[in-house]
């Protein structure tokens, strides 16, 4: 009998690890959407909220080739995380806290139109928390060298052991993983209020160029809302905001996360030249 060379046994090892974690990963379709998914907690399903379709029927694809209807439980579009409930048994995985340092190996278990799948790559970069283009803070940054279908969005990332440290998801010419100490904060929010808290200025931005820099005119005014309150009108021009200037519209809305809401802001404004102050409390965004 041959002895078991070094790379037969890494691929023994591999092979064991997707068969472990496959049962607890299941397919998600959506209108003409198809991703990947994996049990959180008993009758809970977290998929990546970009490869849901914005309405529709949702329905899971099992391991054991059957399908169940599934609901939106809640959805965050700044971290890329939607929760989906569905009555069916799905064995939860364990989430690792850990985040595996540059060059690790990992593998990311998905399916592919309802058939489970598995990608080997490299960890090409580990660092700090960062916050996601929408305004989503994630607690780590996690890029993955390897190669994924728009189907295997979703999958679960392993490390060389095989925990899993988070979710496999398609950015701007990369591979992101959300870890897991974003999916359990965010899950848990969805779970229990159905959405994630952001704050809320109450009104509608134009960006415009101004001669020291960036402004942001005010178009419209919530009259219910924080801004109105405080004063601030239609036809303002926002140049600061907590005596730091403006760097623009899509910069002052990722400052909005959820521990924003409560707090006093300082909002630095010119009306008709003439510069003006108030002090807004930011509000919690209503529900579309």
């Amino acid at each position: 009998m041959t002895a078991p060379t070094p790379l037969s046994s890494l691929s023994s090892a591999l092979a064991d690890m997707v068969a472990r974690t496959a049962p607890s990963v299941v397919s998600v379709h959506s209108h003409r959407s198809r991703a990947t998914g994996f049990a959180w907690k008993p009758g809970l399903i977290v998929t990546a909220d970009e490869a849901l379709a914005d309405e529709g029927a949702v329905e899971i694809g099992l391991a054991d080739g059957s399908t169940a209807a599934a609901t939106i439980a809640g959805r965050d579009h700044t971290t890329d995380i939607a929760l989906l409930r569905v009555d069916a048994d799905v064995a939860p995985v364990k989430l690792a806290a850990t985040v595996p340092p540059l060059g690790a190996l990992s593998v990311v278990v998905a399916t592919n139109r309802e058939t489970p799948s598995a990608a080997l790559g490299m960890v090409s970069a580990s660092g700090e928390s960062w916050r996601s283009l929408r305004g989503g803070d994630i607690d780590a940054r996690i890029e993955l060298d390897v190669r994924l279908r728009g189907s295997q969005q979703g999958g679960l990332a392993l490390d060389a052991s095989g925990e899993a440290f988070g979710m496999a998801v398609l950015g701007p010419r990369r591979v992101l993983v959300i870890p897991t100490a974003t999916i359990e904060r965010v899950a848990a929010q969805l779970e229990a209020r159905g959405r994630i808290a952001r704050g809320y200025l109450g009104l509608g931005l134009q960006p415009i160029r101004l001669d020291d820099g960036i402004g942001a005119m005010v178009m419209n005014v919530d009259k219910a809302g924080p801004s109105a309150a405080a004063g601030i009108r239609q036809g303002d021009v926002i140049v600061a905001v907590n005596d730091q200037k403006l760097s623009g519209v899509r910069a002052l809305a990722q400052t909005l996360g959820p521990s924003s809401v409560g707090t006093v802001v300082d909002v630095a404004v010119r009306r008709g030249g003439e510069p003006a102050s108030f002090r807004v409390t930011v509000a919690e965004r209503p529900e579309a």
